[in-house]
């Protein structure tokens, strides 16, 4: 039964689109605008990708007039991605290509 939520959170984390979306939402929120422009992906892409990612509350939404803006979960992925860059600059680097 502990697997399910396993195999979801980390089959999150490992699709380069949803991890790129994370990685530019650790400077500000943005709408899927933003991120199209920023990522260059087509909007349905994105939209799918944080579809999954709000799903999982690995990101937020707002709505703001039009807009829903996406900002990172503060609490626990905000500190996970800064734990997994520690952990890759420190004993990754050489084996990842950074």
């Amino acid at each position: 039964m502990t697997k399910m939520p396993y195999a979801l959170f980390f089959g999150t984390l490992s699709n380069e689109i949803r991890l790129e979306i994370l990685h530019a939402l650790m400077k500000k929120p943005k709408n899927v605008t933003q991120l199209t422009n920023e990522l260059g992906y087509d909007q349905t892409t994105i939209s799918k990708s944080l579809k999954r990612l709000t799903t999982c509350r690995f990101v937020h939404n707002t709505r703001k007039g039009k807009h829903s803006i996406y900002s990172l979960n503060k609490e626990t992925i905000l500190p996970l991605l800064k734990l997994i860059d520690k952990h890759t600059n420190k004993y990754c680097k050489y084996l990842c290509g950074r």
